[in-house]
């Protein structure tokens, strides 16, 4: 029964999103309902989780917040700044140099004020709905990859050097060659999918100064996606545990696809061992931070730009999913054919 209820609850999060409205106008609240649901369902509800549950999001939570603080006063010079620096620049050289350096600065600054410095260019760039909205997807692409290079910039990251006992410098060696590319690939992609509306001769900003109790609304939202994403984890171990552990590097890869909507640094902690060989935690790596572009809950930069730019969770999958499709199946071919 728990396995059923698991599958149900793993359905009820991929599809509702897309197809009753409520549910995707308060993702936040549904993540964190279904996460409880999953935590009882497979039995691993008690206080340390809960415990854990209020801890994991303070951080975040508190960068969001303090980020968001600092761009609603700081707004009118960092605007100038990306103008001048557009100026300088093509407008679709200066997109794809956003997405490179975003994504390999994540790894110092953490992907969470990469994707908020993000947000802050997208509201000044001159783009349509749809260009808008590629720009972002593929930016967090970039960035959830970049951020993995160093321990410093995601969960997962951090997790991983510590479960492995490893040095600083593991995953740019581990993962490095694989992910640069990858990055550099994003940003020019985005010469080509986005384009700037025509005439523009510079970036101009239209962004209205955020007030101060939406900052705390997005702040609390994010807290209680995170603290959802959390429990719904925890709730899989059981399932991923039974069936996913000890399979094969190459369907490990696959199966990690549900990073899109699972936390990614829960699926590290469950599946990464010390006993594991490189390419074997290559792969799995790669399969965690690739699929996690492709949906909205898979990664926080994700979170935070959709939540502030309104991109709703079809027009993120409309493009997320396939460019993340396509890029799992690149690597696919260049870490198992090859």
């Amino acid at each position: 029964m728990t396995v059923i209820g698991l599958i149900v609850i793993l359905a009820l999060v991929l599809f509702l999103p897309f197809i009753v409205k409520p549910v995707e106008h308060n993702l936040e609240l549904f993540l964190f309902i279904m996460g409880v649901a999953a935590a009882l369902v497979s039995g691993v509800m008690d206080q340390h989780l809960m415990t854990k549950a209020l801890q994991d999001p303070i951080k975040i939570t508190l960068a969001v917040l303090l980020a968001g603080l600092f761009t609603k006063w700081a707004q009118v010079p960092l605007e100038k700044s990306i103008l001048t620096i557009s100026r300088v620049l093509t407008p679709r050289v200066f997109l794809a140099l956003t997405i490179i350096i975003l994504g390999l600065a994540s790894s110092i600054i953490t992907a969470i004020i990469a994707a908020i410095i993000l947000v802050i260019v997208v509201n000044v760039l001159p783009l349509d709905r749809q260009s808008e909205i590629r720009f972002t997807i593929l930016a967090c692409f970039s960035i959830g990859l970049g951020a993995t290079l160093t321990p410093l910039g995601e969960p997962l990251s951090t997790i991983t050097v510590s479960k492995l006992n490893e040095n600083f410098f593991y995953l740019i060696k581990l993962v490095g060659a694989e992910v640069i590319p990858a990055v550099v690939i994003f940003g020019i992609l985005a010469m080509f999918l986005v384009k700037p509306r025509e005439g523009s001769q510079g970036l101009e900003s239209a962004q209205k100064t955020e007030s101060y109790k939406e900052i705390v609304i997005r702040s609390a939202k994010i807290y209680l996606f995170v603290m959802g994403l959390t429990f719904l984890g925890h709730g899989f171990e059981p399932l991923i545990n039974e069936y996913v552990l000890g399979l094969h590097p190459m369907l490990l890869y696959w199966i990690n696809m549900i990073s899109a909507i699972l936390d990614n640094a829960t699926l590290v902690a469950a599946e990464i061992s010390p006993a594991m060989d490189g390419e074997t935690i290559r792969a799995i790596l790669l399969g965690l931070l690739i699929s996690g572009g492709m949906l909205i809950p898979g990664n926080i930069p994700n979170i935070i730009a959709a939540g502030k730019l309104n991109i709703t969770s079809k027009e993120w999958a409309r493009f997320g999913v396939p460019v993340g499709l396509i890029t799992m199946l690149v690597y696919f071919v260049v870490l198992f054919v090859f």
